[in-house]
C-alpha cells in the first residue's frame, strides 16, 4: 500500500511527456482543475497533521533531484568537453554555494525563539487542527518565547505534517515528538511532578484523546464538510490566501475534504461503523475522561500536565462548534459532563487571553508585543509639540499687532494735540503780513 503511495507521483510524472504533444489542450485544463484544488488539498488536512501533502512533496523532491542530477552531467560533458580547469573553477563555488543553503524556512532566525508553522486561525478558536492546538498551548504553559509563521498552509515539514517548529536552524516535526523535545531541551517537564503510576494513565488517556476520540471527530467533519465549515465560521479565502471565490473553494473543499477523510477513517477502521455506532464511541471516551477529571481543576491536581493540553485541544474543537451546527457529541457533553466544559475553560483563560483577539482579528502572533502604540504615542506628541509652536507664533503675531495699533493710536493722539499750536501760528502770521501792509 506503501509502495503504491509513494509511486503515484512518479507514475503521473512519467506520463506527462505523452500527453504533453498528443492532447496539449487536456494536459491545460487538467493543470487548471490541479491548480485550483490545490489549496483545498492543503486545507482538508487540518485534523490529520497535513498526511495529504506528503504525495505532492515526494513527488517535488524526486522532480527536484532529477534536475539537480541532469544539471550535474551536464557539468561533467562541460568539463569533458573544454579545458578542464577554468570550467571545474567556475563550477567549484557554485557546488559550494549549493551546500550552504539554509535547511530552515526562517533563515533570519532569533535564538531559542520557537517558530510555529500550523493552520490559519478561525474566528472561533485559534486552530481547528488539535496537534496545533496541543502544541500552542503547550507552548504557552511552558513560557517558551514563540513565533507563528504566516505560511497560508503552503509549508510542510519533511515528514509532510503540520504542526511543525523551527529553532536554532532545526526542525522538529510532529506534535508529539516537538513537546518531548523542546522540552528536554529547555527543561520544561509539565509532567515533572507525576508519580509513574499518573504517567501510565496520561499516556493511556492520550492515545484514547487522539487515537480513538479525534478519529470520532474526523468521520464527522468528513461526512459533513459543509456543517465543518459553518460550524467553525471558516473563510477559505483568507486561510489560503487565494483571490478565487468562496465559492468555488467551499465547493473543492467539500469534494476532496469530504473524500479524502472518509478513506482514512475507513483505512484506521473506525469508518466501517455506522454512524450511531461512531456517536456511541465517542460519548464513551467523554465520560471516561469525566469520570477522570470529577471535581479536580485539572487531570492530577492543581497545576496543568501534558494530558491536560492533550484534552483541552481536542475538547475544544467539539465545545467551540457554533450553535448553528448540531452535533451529538457537544449536547452529551455539555449535558452530561460539564466538568470537561469547565477544564476547557480553565485551560482558555489561563493560555489563551489573548483568545477575542485571536478569533476576532485571526492574529497568529496576538501574545507578541505591537509597535503601533508607540508609533502613536509619538505621533500624538509630535502633533502635541506642533500645535504649541502654532499657538507660540500666532501669540507673536498678536503681539505685534497690538504694538502696531498702538504706535497708530499714540501717533494720531500727538497730531491732534499739535493741531490747535499749528492754527495760533498761522493766525499770527497772518496779522503780521496785514500790518506790514
Amino acid at each position: 500500500m506503501a509502495t503504491e503511495v509513494e509511486n503515484k507521483p512518479l507514475t503521473a510524472a512519467a506520463g506527462e511527456e505523452e500527453k504533453k504533444t498528443e492532447q496539449p489542450a487536456a494536459v491545460a485544463a487538467e493543470k487548471k482543475a490541479d491548480d485550483a484544488a490545490a489549496p483545498t488539498a492543503a486545507a482538508a488536512a487540518a485534523t490529520a497533521e497535513g498526511g495529504d501533502k506528503k504525495e505532492g512533496e515526494a513527488a517535488a523532491a524526486g522532480e527536484n533531484h532529477a534536475a539537480g542530477g541532469g544539471d550535474a552531467g551536464a557539468g561533467g560533458d562541460g568539463a569533458a568537453a573544454g579545458s578542464g580547469t577554468e570550467q571545474a573553477a567556475a563550477a567549484a563555488p557554485a557546488k559550494k554555494e549549493k551546500e550552504v543553503k539554509p535547511t530552515v524556512h526562517k533563515a533570519n532566525f532569533e535564538k531559542d525563539v520557537v517558530y510555529l508553522y500550523q493552520f490559519t486561525r478561525t474566528p472561533l478558536l485559534p486552530s481547528m487542527s488539535p496537534y496545533c492546538l496541543k502544541v500552542e498551548t503547550w507552548l504557552r504553559l511552558a513560557g517558551l518565547k514563540y513565533e507563528n509563521i504566516d505560511h497560508k498552509l503552503k509549508l510542510r515539514s519533511k515528514k509532510g505534517q503540520l504542526p511543525f517548529v523551527e529553532v536554532n536552524g532545526e526542525e522538529i516535526a510532529d506534535s508529539t515528538i516537538i513537546i518531548k523535545e523542546l522540552g528536554q531541551r529547555y527543561e520544561k517537564d509539565l509532567d515533572a511532578a507525576l508519580t509513574q503510576e499518573q504517567r501510565n494513565i496520561a499516556h493511556a488517556m492520550i492515545s484514547m484523546l487522539e487515537n480513538h476520540l479525534n478519529w470520532v471527530l474526523l468521520f464527522w467533519r468528513s461526512k459533513n464538510p459543509e456543517h465543518m465549515i459553518k460550524g467553525y465560521k471558516v473563510n477559505l479565502q483568507h486561510a489560503l490566501g487565494s483571490r478565487l471565490p468562496n465559492a468555488l473553494l467551499n465547493f473543492f473543499f467539500k469534494f476532496q475534504y469530504g473524500r479524502k477523510g472518509s478513506k482514512k477513517v475507513k483505512a484506521q477502521g473506525l469508518g466501517v461503523h455506522k454512524p450511531e455506532e461512531i456517536e456511541e464511541f465517542g460519548k464513551q471516551d467523554l465520560k471516561v475522561l469525566s469520570e477522570l477529571l470529577a471535581d479536580k481543576p485539572f487531570f492530577f491536581g492543581d497545576e496543568p500536565t501534558i494530558l491536560d493540553c492533550v484534552a483541552f485541544s481536542v475538547l475544544a474543537q467539539i465545545h467551540f462548534i457554533s450553535d448553528e451546527v448540531k452535533y451529538t457529541l457537544k449536547e452529551f457533553m455539555q449535558e452530561n459532563c460539564p466538568n470537561l466544559v469547565g477544564h476547557v475553560s480553565r485551560i482558555k483563560e489561563r493560555c489563551f487571553p489573548d483568545w477575542d483577539d485571536i478569533c476576532t482579528k485571526l492574529d497568529l502572533n496576538a501574545h507578541l508585543p505591537k509597535p503601533e502604540p508607540e508609533t502613536k504615542e509619538n505621533k500624538e506628541g509630535a502633533d502635541t509639540e506642533k500645535t504649541a509652536e502654532q499657538d507660540k507664533n500666532e501669540s507673536e503675531k498678536e503681539l505685534e499687532k497690538d504694538n502696531a495699533t498702538e504706535k497708530t493710536e499714540k501717533k494720531e493722539g500727538a497730531d491732534a494735540d499739535n493741531k490747535p499750536e499749528k492754527a495760533a501760528v498761522e493766525e499770527n502770521k497772518e496779522k503780521e503780513e496785514a500790518a506790514a501792509k
